[in-house]
């Protein structure tokens, strides 16, 4: 039965939508470095994550968890954002569509427009990575008897 209490904690919350989105925002990092890491690669297609796409899924997945703690936290957009039975959420970027013309070398990519997109993920990772370090930091508490 501690099994499920230490399930109903973990799943209380926000701590379930905080979790998805660090996932998410792990992905898209590394996303976006494989598009720097290939800005200059011949023939290179851009991959894409669809942010707001991923935002409006975790909020239908929120309201269809609702408060229960044992219920499953289910997110999934397309084919790039998947949970699968055991409710790991799996994304896989998409090729980003060419937004105005190719370049000269066949790529579709600007290092601007990366660097902007690492700065707004990088941001929203850390962002997560605080708060769920708080709730850890509050059942830390909870445990010791120390709140």
């Amino acid at each position: 039965m501690s099994g499920s209490f230490l399930d109903s904690l973990a799943n209380r919350g926000a701590m379930p939508a905080v979790e998805k989105t660090l996932a998410y925002s792990e992905a898209r990092l590394a996303m976006i470095s494989e598009n720097v890491a290939n800005v200059h690669t011949p023939g290179y297609r851009a991959k894409q994550l669809d942010v707001q796409g991923f935002q409006s899924a975790l909020r239908d997945a929120l309201t269809t968890k609702g408060a229960d703690p044992f219920k499953r936290l289910d997110v999934s957009v397309g084919r790039e954002v998947v949970t699968d039975a055991s409710g790991r959420m799996s994304v896989r970027p998409s090729d980003a569509p060419v937004e105005h013309s190719m370049l000269h070398d066949g790529t579709n990519q600007s290092i601007e427009r990366q660097m902007a997109m690492l700065a707004e993920t990088g941001m929203t990772y850390e962002l997560a990575t605080m708060l769920l370090n708080g709730s850890f930091g509050s059942l830390r508490k909870a445990i010791r008897g120390s709140v």
